[in-house]
């Protein structure tokens, strides 16, 4: 039998817009100021190469979001609610792991903000968070601030593609050694490909998309072909987004530049098309980071509170939240660098743990999905994605030890 939903039914408009909502939340909660970094680096440092690595993350998050959406969806409960139905605590362990990974990448997020501002309009970054951390403030104390939300992260989302696809496209890459290269590498770091699933589907942002789903009313048997779709479009969001950013930066390094400067991003979009690239990628830097507060803040909230909690009181919380964020920003004037290895280090464990906890729902629980039968074969998938994800977890607790070099 189904599991009713306990939010109020939506009409077929309403519900399209919250699933799409969520589609995005997950998809600009995976490219955040990080992703850009990480993807600019990893461009420079292998070049056409990188493409390999990218399609392995994007079929790792294939994996790891069917799994999840669906059995979150299907269940009708949060993942630390389904970790204390497993083995009560466990799910409030979870809670806690998710809860301090998005304080701390909340900061640097809002520091995101505020590069994107300062290369954008010329502000200094301080002010460009701070006025971030209120617009992102302001989204939750609105009256509708889901649908608010919803809307925000489709449009910002939007405006990123849009933005990414114009630098693209002027960067003129070798799109032909690209597509050689997603199956036949040159170079092949395995480094690379464990940094970049861990930064992508690690921490909050694996539950991102589900929980959203599951507080628009978009659960239950009756809606698994909705959430099946939802989740393999927000993946294709995710990676649209991501082949551009890389095909961008490409495009210039295989032109002949060589970026030199500490923020090589933006001066592949400088190269790319002066001026206005330079602007586009403060705008692009921006929307990321802004999306990326967002998502952290909801996400994380999300795993402190109830699904019976009142949506106003967890608006206001998600304030409170954002706010202690930006004060921390503020006063240190940075993410703290070994704050930001401490919580990358939990984001690869974070992974493993609360993956296996949904697995163990979907193989052995199937009360908990309300007589579902769980399909086998994305069950074999969803482990074998696990022990991916386990290796990766061990290799981000040497991420640890530099915190005392």
């Amino acid at each position: 039998m189904a599991n009713p939903s306990t939010k109020p039914s939506l009409g077929r408009s309403a519900k399209r817009t919250a699933l799409l909502g969520a589609m995005f939340l997950m998809a600009t909660s995976a490219i955040g100021p990080g992703f850009i970094t990480q993807t600019t680096e990893f461009t420079v440092q292998i070049g056409a190469s990188f493409a390999f690595a990218i399609v392995i993350s994007i079929l790792v998050d294939i994996a790891v979001q069917l799994n999840v959406w669906r059995i979150i969806g299907v269940s009708g409960l949060r993942a630390q609610e389904l970790g204390n139905k497993v083995l009560p605590g466990i799910g409030w362990v979870l809670a806690a792991l998710v809860f301090i990974g998005g304080v701390v990448f909340n900061v640097g997020n809002i520091a995101g903000t505020g590069l994107g501002m300062n290369a954008m309009l010329g502000l200094e970054p301080k002010i460009g968070g701070a006025i971030s951390a209120a617009v992102a403030i302001l989204i939750f104390l609105s009256k509708r601030a889901g649908m608010a939300l919803d809307r925000i992260v489709i449009m910002l989302g939007a405006i990123m593609i849009l933005l990414m696809l114009y630098v693209a496209i002027i960067a003129a890459p070798p799109v032909g050694e690209a597509l050689k290269n997603v199956v036949m590498p040159e170079q092949m770091s395995f480094l690379i490909i464990t940094t970049l699933i861990g930064g992508t589907v690690g921490g909050y942002i694996t539950y991102a998309g589900a929980h959203r789903m599951l507080d628009s009313g978009t659960v239950g048997i009756e809606n698994v072909s909705d959430i099946a779709r939802s989740s393999v479009l927000g993946i294709i969001v995710t990676g649209i987004m991501r082949v551009l950013l890389f095909l961008a930066i490409l495009g210039v390094v295989a032109g002949g530049a060589v970026l030199t400067s500490d923020n090589k991003a933006a001066e592949a979009f400088g190269h790319a098309a002066g001026e206005i690239g330079m602007r586009s990628f403060g705008v692009v830097l921006w929307a990321a980071a802004l999306t990326s507060v967002i998502g952290a803040a909801y996400t994380s909230v999300s795993f402190i509170t109830r699904s019976t909690t009142r949506e106003r009181t967890r608006n206001l919380i998600t304030v409170g939240f954002i706010a202690a964020c930006a004060v921390i920003y503020l006063v240190l004037g940075q993410a703290p660098q070994t704050l930001l290895i401490f919580a990358g280090a939990f984001n690869g464990l974070i992974l493993p743990f609360g993956f296996a906890i949904l697995l163990w729902v979907a193989w052995r629980r199937r009360d908990l999905l309300h007589g579902y039968v769980y399909p086998k074969w994305l069950l074999v998938i969803g482990v074998a994605t696990w022990l991916l994800t386990l290796f990766l977890g061990w290799n981000s607790i040497a991420g640890l030890s530099k915190l005392w070099v």
